[in-house]
C-alpha cells in the first residue's frame, strides 16, 4: 500500500498518508493475476467516492491503518478507469470479513475485506480524478515497478539466511566449502551448495539493479519483473534444496529452515506469477503489448 501512496499520489498525498501503515487491496474472488479485471466499483457521489466490492489475499489487511483499494471508476471504459482509494481503518462500511490459514508468512496476517457503500472523501482517490483513456492505467501499475523489487529482496534475503545455516549444518558434519576449487572435485553436498550459491548470486544482482532504478526513478518495468521472476523461484528452490542438505534438522521445527522454505512460496506468487513476469519481461523485449502478447 505505501508503494502505491509512494508512485502515484500528489505531493499533497504524500505528506498526508506519509506516516500510515497501508495494505493493498487488489485481487479479488474473480481474478488474480489479470489486475484490469478488477469488478470493485467507486461511484462519486459530491464530495466522496461509494466503493462497494470485495477483495481478497490483502497483506496486512486487518493490521494496517488504512487500506490501498483499486477500484473502477468505469467498468465500459476497461483499465484506464481503474483508480486507488486510500480507505481509513474503521472506516463505516469497510469489514474485515476473515483471515486466511496459510502455508507460511503465518505472522503476516492475510484478510479478505468487503466494501458495502463503503464513502471515501474524493481528496483519497490517489493521483488525479480524470480518467486517461491512453496511459491512465500505467500509472496504477507502476505500483509493481516498486513492490517487485522489494517482494525479490524479501526472497534474496530467505535464501541467504538459510544458505548461512545451512553452511554451518554441513561444516558440523565435517563437510567444507572451498570456494577456490571445482565443484567437480568436492563432496556432492558441497557441489549442490556452490550451485545454491550462484543461483542466490545472481538473483541478488538483479534484485540490486531493479531496486537501484526505482530508487533513481528511471523505468524498470522490465528489470524489476526480471528481479522477482529470478528471485522467487531462486528462493523457493533455495530454501527447499536447504531443508535437504540438512537433512533431519532441516525438517525439524528447532531451526528455521523448515519455516524459511515455507515462506519463500509465496514470494515466487504475488505481486505476480512467475508466469505474469516472463510475460512481462517477453512484451518489453520484443516491443508488443498486452494485447499482441497474452
Amino acid at each position: 500500500g505505501n508503494s502505491a501512496i509512494a508512485s502515484v499520489a500528489t505531493d499533497e498525498q504524500l505528506a498526508r498518508f506519509g506516516p500510515t501503515w497501508a495494505a493493498m487491496a487488489i485481487t479479488e474472488p474473480s481474478f488474480g493475476s489479470d489486475s484490469a479485471a478488477i469488478s470493485t466499483t467507486a461511484v462519486k457521489d459530491g464530495d466522496e467516492y461509494i466503493l462497494n466490492g470485495e477483495k481478497i489475499f490483502v497483506t496486512a489487511g486487518e493490521r494496517a491503518d488504512s487500506v490501498v483499494v483499486w477500484a473502477t471508476l468505469d467498468k465500459s471504459l476497461g483499465r484506464a478507469a481503474i483508480k486507488s482509494f486510500v480507505v481509513q481503518k474503521g472506516t463505516p462500511g469497510m469489514k474485515v470479513e476473515r483471515l486466511e490459514h496459510k502455508l507460511g508468512i503465518r505472522a503476516s496476517d492475510t484478510a479478505v475485506i468487503m466494501f458495502t457503500d463503503c464513502r471515501v472523501p474524493a481528496e483519497n482517490i490517489l493521483g488525479t480524478p480524470e480518467i486517461d483513456l491512453k496511459g491512465g492505467f500505467a500509472g496504477a501499475m507502476a505500483t509493481f515497478d516498486n513492490t517487485r523489487p522489494l517482494v525479490a529482496a524479501m526472497a534474496v534475503g530467505c535464501a541467504r539466511a538459510s544458505l548461512d545455516l545451512t553452511r554451518d549444518v554441513l561444516k558440523q558434519a565435517g563437510i567444507e566449502i572451498d570456494y577456490d576449487k571445482p565443484a567437480f572435485s568436492q563432496s556432492a553436498a558441497a557441489a549442490t551448495f556452490l550451485q545454491l550459491e550462484a543461483d542466490w548470486e545472481a538473483a541478488y544482482l538483479l534484485t540490486l539493479q531493479s531496486a537501484w532504478m526505482a530508487d533513481n526513478r528511471e523505468p524498470n518495468s522490465m528489470e524489476a519483473s526480471m528481479a522477482k521472476a529470478k528471485a522467487g523461484r531462486m528462493g523457493s528452490d533455495v530454501t527447499l534444496r536447504c531443508v535437504e542438505l540438512a537433512g533431519t534438522l532441516g525438517y525439524s521445527e528447532t531451526d528455521l529452515l523448515e519455516k524459511w522454505g515455507r515462506d519463500s512460496k509465496i514470494l515466487d506468487i504475488f505481486e505476480g506469477t512467475q508466469q505474469i513476469q516472463q510475460l512481462i519481461v517477453a512484451r518489453r523485449i520484443l516491443g508488443l503489448t498486452s494485447a499482441e502478447l497474452k
